[in-house]
């Protein structure tokens, strides 16, 4: 209906350009939204209120004109002039009710559009440092990331998904010397865990399995591992230098190839577990983009020396900097440190590149909102490199805080304390836990319910939701039961028998959904479909308390099962984008 309202007024538009009340150059945009209060009829539109200085007149005058212009149409039972200039738009009920067929008619394909018909997105998210496993502060980044991808892919954009694997740099040497070191305790060997090394239980588990297929390939005695090593922090020492002379002391005892094989066996291992983890979430890739790949195909050369030519690079005390404080970073930034090594930063430079020259009309990098402030200087290096910066849209993602009644669970991958996805979908479910993480905006903070997850009443949004859905299932099974036969094409000859005013709200709220969909996606806002969810099942909950279905006037109940048909068609759409289960029993 609004494609129909929106058709009529660019028709109107155009005679007026012919009456010479608008001038001929006049592109509008039209804006229709739905009326909250149905005084103020279904639809109503701003358009004088948009163009009354253009064309030179009072909003309300050019309201009139519009009207007076505009097609009749048999939908429309009236237009009305109202406020400051709105205009609008009383439809009638039969208009209003081809929704359902419509629904009917197209399936899991309602509400589905082309607005991003032709423009190629790529979707960035999660990206977690392959040093352990996935926790329950990665999976909000998980869920909205994929919701986000799935929404713009309805939306009609052409829509890859990727995860940018940090496989190079520092943190894996330190997992790579960290697995080593518990290999060690595995042979016998006595060695002083390092506070800066990784704790958790998942590098024991690694060094195990290593030790159980190459028993003593790898072992080294104790004392040469930590011959005139700095201390560590709790012996008062630096652990950011205790740490870095273990990983140099590893790479030296054990040798390029050997060493190679821990960083790999714990890369392979912890990457491998997170591809696991993710699928079981629900959440798919196109590509898992290593790092690495970077710095072997000389990708990370290629940037620096493109915005060195570009004048952009400077040395300063042996180092190289980005000069990114001249394109709106707070300050210049290192790219290549005095002992010759690029920096993560000169790696994201080159990776950005990466996603300019494979030709994306839109970047999309889902980050956590600790990392608020990386996003000038990678702004600054896309327009160092020649590209319009306004191509990268950063999306930022609160971690969700866990708790277990009153007490907070602290996460730290380094320590090893915290509560992994895998344990939460466990607790939880996969449904509860992706709704959960959604149901608010990306940058709001989250505090994750475990009780209410888990709870089977209504006052758990996801168990609402599905259980409209199951509702819906148990009212056709009684059908059946009956003997009884849903008549679907005389059913859509008689909604016209839909007068009650919760019918009438139904069917306003499904002609909603495509709406919903829409700006959701272009807003990147999950939560919008949550919250539309939620307010359908309790319109359709409401309506299944209030009235039967199941009459014996079969016109009537034939109407309304259509009705309900289609919003379990609607709660299945919305629900297969988040990627949740519709069970029909519950």
């Amino acid at each position: 209906m609004k494609q129909q309202i929106e058709a009529l007024i660019l028709q109107a538009v155009e005679t007026l350009k012919n009456q010479g009340v608008l001038s001929q150059e006049i592109t509008p945009r039209i804006n229709i939204d739905r009326s909250r209060d149905p005084q103020h009829g279904d639809f109503a539109s701003n358009l004088a209120l948009m163009l009354a200085k253009q064309a030179r007149l009072n909003p309300r005058q050019l309201a009139e004109q519009v009207i007076a212009a505009l097609p009749r149409h048999e939908a429309i039972t009236k237009v009305e002039l109202a406020g400051p200039g709105f205009i609008n738009f009383f439809v009638n009920a039969n208009a209003q009710y081809q929704v359902i067929k419509q629904i009917h008619d197209e399936g899991r394909h309602f509400g589905l559009s082309t607005v991003g018909a032709g423009q190629k997105v790529q979707v960035e998210f999660v990206s977690a440092n392959p040093t352990g496993p996935l926790h329950v502060g990665h999976g909000r980044g998980a869920a909205y990331g994929s919701v986000v991808a799935d929404l713009l892919q309805a939306a009609g954009f052409d829509v890859h998904r990727e995860y940018y694997v940090n496989d190079a740099g520092r943190q894996m040497d330190i997992l790579a010397t960290s697995i080593w070191l518990r290999y060690l305790e595995e042979c016998g060997e006595v060695v002083n865990f390092p506070s800066n090394g990784y704790r958790g239980e998942y590098v024991r588990e690694i060094a195990w399995d290593i030790h159980k297929n190459a028993g003593n390939e790898y072992r080294r005695p104790a004392e040469l591992v930590l011959e005139n090593i700095p201390a560590d922090e709790p012996q008062g020492g630096d652990k950011e230098a205790h740490i870095d002379a273990l990983i140099a002391r590893a790479k030296t005892l054990l040798g390029p190839s050997l060493y190679r094989d821990f960083f790999q066996i714990g890369l392979n291992t912890i990457l491998a577990d997170i591809k696991l983890d993710l699928q079981e979430f629900g959440v798919e890739y196109q590509e898992w983009f290593s790092e690495c790949q970077l710095m072997e195909d000389g990708s990370v050369e290629q940037a620096l020396e493109r915005l060195r030519a570009g004048g952009h690079l400077y040395e300063k005390d042996g180092a190289t900097w980005f000069a990114s404080s001249r394109l709106g970073d707070e300050k210049d930034r290192v790219v290549v440190r005095e002992n010759g090594q690029t920096t993560y930063f000169a790696s994201d430079i080159a990776y950005h590149m990466n996603k300019l020259d494979r030709g994306f009309d839109r970047i999309i990098n889902i980050w956590g909102a600790d990392h608020h402030g990386y996003i000038p200087r990678v702004r600054a290096a896309m327009t160092a490199l020649g590209a319009d910066e306004s191509k990268l849209k950063v999306l930022l993602v609160q971690f969700a805080v866990l708790y277990r009644g009153e007490e907070k669970v602290q996460m730290s991958t380094r320590s090893g304390e915290f509560v992994t996805l895998r344990q939460l979908r466990n607790e939880v479910g996969k449904d509860a836990a992706r709704f959960f993480y959604v149901m608010r905006r990306s940058e709001q903070h989250m505090d994750f319910d475990l009780k209410l997850a888990t709870t089977r009443s209504n006052e758990n949004p996801v168990f609402y939701v599905q259980y409209a859905y199951a509702r819906v299932c148990s009212v056709l099974r009684q059908l059946d039961e009956k003997d009884w036969e849903r008549n679907l094409l005389q059913g859509m000859d008689n909604l016209d028998r839909l007068t009650e005013d919760h019918e009438i709200s139904l069917v306003g709220t499904l002609a909603r959904y495509p709406e919903v969909l829409e700006r959701a996606a272009l807003q990147y806002e999950p939560h919008q479909l949550i919250q539309y969810l939620r307010e359908l099942a309790t319109e359709f909950h409401t309506y299944y308390n209030a009235h039967q279905f199941l009459v014996d006037d079969a016109r009537l109940r034939d109407a309304r099962l259509n009705l309900i048909c289609a919003v379990k068609q609607v709660l299945a759409n919305g629900l297969g984008l988040l990627k949740i289960n519709t069970p029909e029993s519950m």
